[in-house]
């Protein structure tokens, strides 16, 4: 084997056939790559990838139409046949050796996202999964035409046939379509010879192994085919061919029949053995706490995607078949609306879009619409959207809790004193956490609802009434709980200040001016403050993230006998409080300044005829804001996800935040963009084609 691939190496780079098929492979790709990655600053090498793979179609034909074919057009066949080196020993060395070919480029390719990483972050598992599939997709191909050069000793047809083959591969995807959107007998027949779809499944950063076994399959079923092929030439015809051709099918049929039965075995085993997240930042993964909270399902959970299978999100597939795998009480069930459009109608009045989530349980059902699913964001100045994140796993999850819980706890946001209104992201938090809530006004009713799990009052500019404050502190003296922020108004707000006196907390006058540089963000009134361990801020702690809180007033806490009090956030000892900001004309400590440290947060439990009432306050009015929260990326959500979760505890609080999306683009200098584009698509690409010319020329003159 060793001497037929030295042999059959040389032959490719003594000629000018090999130089081609490298040249032409990187001078396509660099085109590509030069565009998405060097221009549009993507740092995804996939997108450059995927978009060449029809090169395949003329390139790998062309480099394989000799490798048995001419042989055979010379007869130079009868020498190795009738040679003692096996018929296997002589393909695999060939195959090999067409291998080395394409590997060049694939190793020059596996340079790039290395290059790319200079000028921002690449995810590298991504990057190099994507250029894997990109190999096993290309030697697939290879072992395809080369079973078709065995079959004739004319280039051209082998060429032609090739293209065919791989063509009817690269669209077999769409014909099945073209025949059943359901899909049916047929297009699973059919799909078996589809081998784009493959490839993508290993573009997303998730490694699919059935993916990697199918190429390797095909690989593999082909090279027995040639081997076949070529071993029923061996023989002269005589009694002995009957007998001899039987031989050989028999083991086509039976390579066929295993390599099948192996590919619907791996397809059936479940997902969580079979798929595996490689991005940097675990996009397709399931959380822990998923996975702990669906492990312990004890009922069964329906989950119907309004989608054909085969037409569905394929993000979205891949994080339901995470869940499927997990506990056998979750079905998954794909219901087309071309067949079925009124399914839906069962359980919602409203229109929803195709790909939506409907979980139903065996006490109630929630409909995630598919616009739930991708966070947008909307550009004005474009007039485009674009996805900033997914929360396919925080969407179905929270839905899975919702339908199996027994109780459904219910907040209330106080309104009328000029509160600031939570933003979306926030609200859409309060709806994950499986909570009802409604805002109220105090005047409309004669006491806090009896029902309510916790009341919250958001940053109020203007105080509280008289009466307002009666029913709160009413509610408050017989266990109730609230969630309370305060606001920098410049003016006291007396009655509002009495909620928090209830638990024995002091707000200072004025905001906290940080001078010890590692708890502040370019701006000494922008802290960063200290959290401590609690159940509160637990995930925060842990992950040893900061929480970003602009403009915070201080909170001062008196011991006060029955009271508990925790300081959640504050700020350093080095912190201190200034009043009139507006004539201050620098950061530095003044005569009258509080001196810190101060709470930023607290939880504060008091005993009350027997209850206990909790009360948690932040002292900073943007703290659960969408644009503060950007700026530590959602550790102020996870804040307020799991301060509102220690209100309403019970088994369908889980929150899982949007995994973020948003593609950190490289900052590639103009002239060096210029630079690395003359090398991938001029100097590499055209070096390697001159060098083949060449050494095709002298040989042609020897």
């Amino acid at each position: 084997m060793k001497a037929i691939y030295k042999r059959e190496l040389q032959s490719y780079f003594h000629s000018f056939l090999g130089a081609l098929f490298i040249g032409a492979t990187l001078l396509l790709l660099g085109i590509y790559f030069t565009v998405y990655d060097l221009f549009m600053g993507y740092p995804y090498i996939g997108y450059a990838l995927s978009s060449v793979v029809f090169l395949f179609l003329i390139s790998i034909p062309v480099l394989t139409m000799k490798v048995l074919a001419e042989e055979r057009h010379q007869k130079t066949d009868q020498l190795i046949l009738t040679s003692p080196i096996s018929v296997g020993s002589i393909v695999t060395g060939k195959f090999l050796a067409l291998i080395t070919v394409f590997a060049v480029p694939i190793a020059i390719i596996s340079l790039y996202p290395v290059i790319l990483n200079l000028f921002g972050t690449v995810d590298f598992g991504e990057s190099y999964l994507a250029i894997l599939g990109f190999f096993l997709y290309g030697a697939a191909c290879i072992s395809i035409c080369m079973f078709v050069s065995s079959l004739t000793e004319s280039q051209v047809i082998a060429a032609v046939i090739s293209f065919g083959i791989l063509f009817l591969t690269y669209v077999m995807s769409g014909i099945c379509n073209m025949i059943s959107s359901t899909g049916n007998l047929l297009t699973k027949i059919l799909g078996a010879f589809d081998m784009v779809s493959r490839f993508d499944d290993l573009l997303n950063g998730s490694l699919h192994i059935s993916s990697i076994v199918y190429y390797l399959s095909v690989i593999v079923l082909f090279l027995v085919f040639t081997v076949q092929s070529i071993q029923k030439r061996r023989y002269q015809i005589s009694k002995k061919t009957l007998g001899i051709g039987t031989y050989s099918s028999s083991i086509m049929i039976i390579i066929t029949a295993a390599v099948v039965l192996l590919n619907v075995f791996v397809s059936e085993i479940p997902a969580r053995f079979t798929v595996f997240d490689v991005t940097a930042d675990r996009l397709y993964s399931l959380s822990d706490e998923t996975k702990e909270f669906v492990k312990g399902l004890s009922e069964d959970v329906n989950i119907y995607v309004l989608s054909n299978e085969s037409q569905c999100d394929a993000t979205l597939i891949t994080t339901l078949q995470n869940y499927e795998g997990l506990n056998s009480h979750i079905k998954i069930s794909y219901v087309d609306p071309a067949v079925n459009p009124k399914f839906y109608t069962q359980y919602t009045d409203s229109s929803i879009t195709q790909n939506s989530i409907i979980v139903e349980g065996s006490k109630r059902s929630k409909v995630i619409d598919y616009s739930e699913i991708y966070e947008t964001e909307f550009d004005y100045m474009t007039y485009s959207s674009t996805v900033t994140g997914y929360d396919g796993e925080g969407q179905i999850t929270s839905a899975i809790a919702y339908v199996t819980t027994d109780e459904m706890p219910k907040i209330y946001f106080i309104t009328g004193h000029d509160e600031l209104s939570f933003e979306s992201a926030f609200v859409s938090a309060v709806e994950k956490e499986n909570v009802e809530y409604e805002t109220i006004n105090l005047m409309d009713y004669d006491e806090v609802p009896e029902d309510a799990s916790c009341v919250i009052i958001n940053a109020p500019a203007a105080d509280l009434s008289d009466d307002d404050t009666s029913k709160m502190l009413d509610y408050m003296e017989k266990g109730g709980d609230v969630f309370l922020i305060t606001a920098y108004t410049g003016t006291e707000l007396t009655n509002f200040n009495k909620l928090l006196d209830f638990y024995g907390v002091t707000v200072t006058e004025g905001l906290i001016i940080e001078s010890a540089v590692s708890n502040y963000y370019q701006d000494p009134f922008y802290l960063l403050p200290d959290v401590t361990y609690d159940a509160v801020t637990e995930n925060v702690y842990n992950s040893g993230s900061y929480v970003f809180a602009p403009y915070a007033t201080g909170m001062s806490v008196n011991e006060t006998e029955g009271i508990e009090t925790i300081c959640l956030l504050s700020s350093s000892d080095k912190s201190y409080v200034r009043n009139n900001i507006e004539s201050s004309n620098d950061y530095s400590r003044q005569e009258g300044d509080a001196e810190g440290p101060f709470a930023i947060g607290v939880k504060c439990i008091k005993d009350t005829d027997g209850e206990s009432s909790v009360g948690i306050i932040y002292s900073c009015e943007s703290l659960f804001t969408e644009t503060v929260d950007s700026m530590v990326a959602g550790t102020n959500m996870k804040l307020f996800t799991s301060t509102l979760g220690s209100f309403v505890s019970h088994t369908s609080s889980i929150s899982i935040p949007v995994k973020n999306l948003e593609t950190e683009y490289l900052t590639i200098p103009q002239g060096i963009i210029i630079i690395l584009a003359l090398l991938t698509v001029v100097v590499i690409p055209f070096a390697v084609l001159v060098y083949g010319f060449i050494i095709w020329l002298k040989r042609r003159k020897q």
